[in-house]
């Protein structure tokens, strides 16, 4: 009887210990469900997971009319260095002058950062004019540029250009401008990316460039793969984007090109069943342009950070605004317009207002470079067909160079290096 208990005893032991492993498997699982459950007031509300991401695959599920309104009834303004100062010299008023001793401020051939896109002279241009004017101001001189003084400025600090092609033009200037000082084993350059860096060792910085066409997040953010029929913007959002911003030390932004294409789609944050507001681009970038002042006003501290907002680049697409009676645009153009306060259709005065009302509020935190006027002189700086097409021309646009010029972004050396001229004025 005995040895008959003794053989029973390691089965129940083992009908114990099964047991005991399920009961407090069971425990786990309700100890997890409580961790992750809300409080009894929140259960009946639907969970509230993060927006999607948007990319290039993104999509409306619907569409709807977006009735929003603008107040432009602000005037541009410029930097606080010129805004109401009489005693100080207005340094985006002025002329070009020719000037083939000083200009350009480095050769195209000797930039190892030069794009194919902007490399004019390599891709056929047969004149070089184009790199030899200087921008006078009225009344004062702009300091001549030192790449030296200028990585002095820079010296334990990120420079960071955030925008699209036009900002990224200015990013690979500033790059020609500054490499050449820097010892080759003393450089180096992240490959092409949404955050492209360029670090300079001994002087402990980097001039960075930042695709973000729309400013906002959106689904062009893609610095390769952009060009999309539809253009869809999370308009109450720039986290994707700001999440680099907040360790940068001197950030120049620019926005406009990509919000002269047509209607853009809103998709709102806090939208689940991916219907979107089509709003006019106008609209659109008000709504972006504010996100981003809020993003300012919240984040920049002017003793710590510099903001710089550039503005609109212009295009020159009809000869007739500046040379009644023409056909054509900027191709075959060599020389500078000198009618002093010229505007064409390649800058939009309306959008300028908005930008200028949304900017004026930011007071002290943003300071303005106005390049507008004075590239609006610049018929002869595009590369009309002097860069490298992606796409291959028919035999009709050959033909006709002017069909398939592009007079949007500019050569280099040329206007841009002046844009980095303004901005090493008021750094």
């Amino acid at each position: 009887m005995i040895q008959k208990k003794k053989r029973q005893l390691p089965l129940i032991a083992t009908i114990f210990f099964l047991c005991t492993i399920f009961y407090n498997e069971r425990r786990f699982q309700q100890i997890h469900q409580n961790e992750n459950q809300r409080p009894n007031d929140d259960r009946n509300k639907p969970l509230q997971s993060p927006p999607e991401i948007l990319d290039r695959y993104s999509v409306c599920n619907s569409t709807i009319k977006y009735n929003g309104k603008l107040d432009l009834n602000t005037r541009l303004v410029q930097s606080d260095e010129q805004e109401d100062t009489n005693d100080v010299c207005d340094v985006f008023s002025g002329r070009w002058v020719f000037d083939n001793v000083s200009f350009p401020l480095y050769n195209e051939s000797d930039c190892p950062y030069m794009s194919d896109q902007l490399a004019c002279h390599k891709h056929g241009r047969p004149d070089l004019m184009y790199q030899n004017w200087r921008w006078q101001p009225h009344g004062c001189d702009l300091e001549r540029w030192n790449a030296t003084k200028m990585w002095n400025k820079l010296r334990g600090k990120r420079l960071m250009f955030v925008g699209d092609s036009l900002n990224r033009g200015q990013w690979i200037s500033m790059l020609c401008l500054l490499e050449s000082v820097i010892p080759a084993d003393k450089k180096s350059i992240t490959p092409n990316a949404p955050l492209t860096i360029f670090r300079a060792k001994e002087y402990n910085a980097t001039i960075e460039f930042q695709w973000a066409p729309l400013i906002v997040e959106s689904n062009s953010d893609d610095p390769v793969n952009h060009r999309l029929d539809e253009r869809i913007i999370r308009s109450d959002s720039v986290l994707r984007h700001a999440s680099e911003w907040d360790h940068v030390d001197i950030l120049v932004f620019n926005s406009y090109l990509w919000w002269r294409q047509g209607p853009v789609k809103l998709l709102w944050s806090n939208e689940r069943n991916g219907v979107c507001e089509e709003a006019k681009s106008l609209n659109a970038m008000e709504l972006a342009m504010k996100e981003w002042a809020k993003w300012i006003e919240s984040n920049v501290d002017p003793l710590k950070k510099k903001v710089f907002f550039v503005t609109m680049s212009p295009t020159h697409l009809w000869s007739r605004e500046w040379e009644p009676g023409t056909e054509g645009n900027c191709y075959n153009e060599k020389v500078p317009i000198v009618d002093e306060g010229y505007w064409g259709s390649g800058s939009d005065l309306v959008r300028m207002r908005m930008v200028g009302n949304i900017v004026n509020k930011l007071k002290s935190k943003v300071s303005v470079i106005n390049i507008t006027q004075m590239s609006e002189y610049r018929k002869d700086g595009h590369p009309s067909i002097y860069r490298k097409f992606w796409e291959s021309r028919s035999s009709e646009q050959l033909a006709n160079p002017a069909s398939y010029s592009d007079c949007i972004h500019w050569c280099l050396p040329g206007v841009p290096d002046v844009w980095n001229q303004l901005l090493f004025h008021f750094l």
